[in-house]
C-alpha cells in the first residue's frame, strides 16, 4: 500500500505531496502529524530552500479532513478526538509563520483542511480544476483552520459570505477573492514545476519564485462573484451582530438577498452564529489567538450535536435532511454561543 503522503526533494525544494486521490486527498491524523514533524525538519535544513505542496490525482488538492473518523470518534471520546485538531492546528499556525517560501499547487478540490494547508501559505497557484469551499456551516460545524483569521480578511465581505454560504469559488473566483495568489493553466503546471524546481535561488527565493509563478499567469476568466460584488459587500459588511445582519439580509429583498437566505436556511442556525461570531472576533485577532479561539469552539462543537447530525445526513445517510438543535436561528441565544468562546483552562492550546 503506498503512502498516505509523500516527501521528495527536488533541486532547491521540498515537495509534499498528499497522496490519497481516491478519498480525494482528505487528511489523516497521521498525515497532518507527518506532515508537521517534516515541515520543521526542511525548515532547519540549510540544503531546502522552499517548500512545494500539492494533491496525487485530478480531482483534489485537499477536500480537507477526514470527517468520517472524526465522526465516529468524538461521539464517543470528544476530547480524544480533538487531539486531531490540536495537531492540525498546530500544523496551520507552523504554515502560517514558515520562514521558507511556501507554494501550494490548489488545481482541484481545496476544502476545509485543505484551505488550511494552503492559504496560509506564501504562493497559492490555482488552475482549471481549481474548487474552494468552506462548507461547514452545512454539517454543523465552522470555518475553522485559521478561517477566523484569513475569511474577515478577505474584502467587501466575501469572507463573511464564503463561510457563512459554503458558496464555491473556481479559479477566477479564487483570484478576484484574494484565496489565489496565481493563477496557471492545467496542461502548464508540469512545465511550471520543472521551472520551479530548476531554480538556484540567490539572496531572494520569494522573488525568485514569484518571478517564475508570474511568468506563467494566464487569464483565469470572468469572475461570477465580481458581478454581485457590490450586493455581496452591502449584505455582508457593516453589520456589529448576526441579529443586525440577518435582519437586513431579510429585509433587503433583492435577489441575492433572497438567494443567500435560501442557502443559510439550509445550514446548522448554531452554526451560521457561531461563524458569524468567529469571523467578528477574529478580525482583531493575531493568527495564533486565532487558533487558540477556533480549538476553544471546535472542542464544544464535538461535545454538542448538530456535527453528528450534520455528518449523518450528508455523509453516512446522504438524506440531506439534518434535524439541526435548535432548529431555528431564533432558538440560539447568545449566552450559548458566548460559551462556545470560553477557556478550557489546562486544556488549551499551546503554539511553540
Amino acid at each position: 500500500m503506498s503512502a498516505e503522503i509523500l516527501f521528495d526533494r527536488r533541486g532547491e525544494w521540498g515537495v509534499v505531496t498528499l497522496n490519497r486521490p481516491d478519498a480525494l486527498n482528505a487528511l489523516t491524523w497521521d498525515m497532518v502529524k507527518r506532515l508537521r514533524a517534516q515541515l520543521i525538519e526542511w525548515e532547519r535544513s540549510p540544503v531546502v530552500r522552499a517548500v512545494l505542496v500539492k494533491g496525487a490525482g485530478e480531482k483534489a488538492f485537499c477536500a480537507g479532513g477526514d470527517i468520517r473518523w472524526l465522526y465516529d470518534n468524538a461521539r464517543a471520546n470528544p476530547a480524544g478526538a480533538c487531539e486531531f485538531f490540536r495537531e492540525e492546528y498546530r500544523l496551520n499556525a507552523l504554515i502560517h509563520h514558515y520562514t521558507k517560501p511556501y507554494v501550494a499547487l490548489i488545481d482541484g478540490i481545496v476544502m476545509g483542511g485543505g484551505v488550511g494547508v494552503s492559504v496560509h501559505g506564501d504562493f497559492r497557484v490555482a488552475g482549471d480544476r481549481t474548487l474552494f469551499a468552506m462548507p461547514e456551516t452545512g454539517i454543523g460545524l465552522f470555518p475553522d483552520v485559521g478561517g477566523g483569521h484569513f475569511l474577515p480578511r478577505l474584502h467587501d465581505g466575501l469572507g463573511l459570505y464564503y463561510g457563512l454560504t459554503g458558496a464555491r469559488a473556481k479559479a477566477a473566483d479564487c483570484m478576484a477573492a484574494g484565496v489565489a495568489t496565481h493563477y496557471c493553466k492545467t496542461d502548464e503546471a508540469p512545465a511550471l514545476e520543472r521551472e520551479l524546481f530548476g531554480l538556484s535561488f540567490g539572496g531572494h527565493p520569494h522573488a525568485d519564485i514569484e518571478a517564475v509563478l508570474d511568468g506563467f499567469a494566464g487569464d483565469p476568466g470572468e469572475a461570477h462573484v465580481n458581478q454581485i460584488r457590490g450586493q455581496l459587500k452591502k449584505l455582508f459588511t457593516g453589520f456589529p451582530g448576526f441579529g443586525d445582519f440577518y435582519a437586513a439580509l431579510k429585509a433587503d429583498g433583492h435577489d441575492v438577498a433572497g438567494d443567500m437566505l435560501r442557502i443559510l436556511a439550509r445550514m446548522s442556525p448554531t452554526s451560521l452564529r457561531l461563524t458569524y461570531e468567529q469571523l467578528r472576533r477574529g478580525a482583531l485577532l493575531d493568527f495564533d489567538e486565532c487558533m487558540k479561539m477556533e480549538f476553544r469552539m471546535v472542542r464544544r462543537v464535538m461535545e454538542g450535536q448538530d456535527f453528528f447530525e450534520g455528518v449523518r445526513a450528508t455523509i453516512i445517510d446522504k438524506d440531506k435532511n439534518p434535524r439541526w438543535s435548535p432548529a431555528t436561528i431564533e432558538g440560539v441565544s447568545d449566552a450559548v454561543i458566548a460559551r462556545y468562546f470560553e477557556s478550557l483552562g489546562a486544556d488549551e492550546l499551546e503554539l511553540p
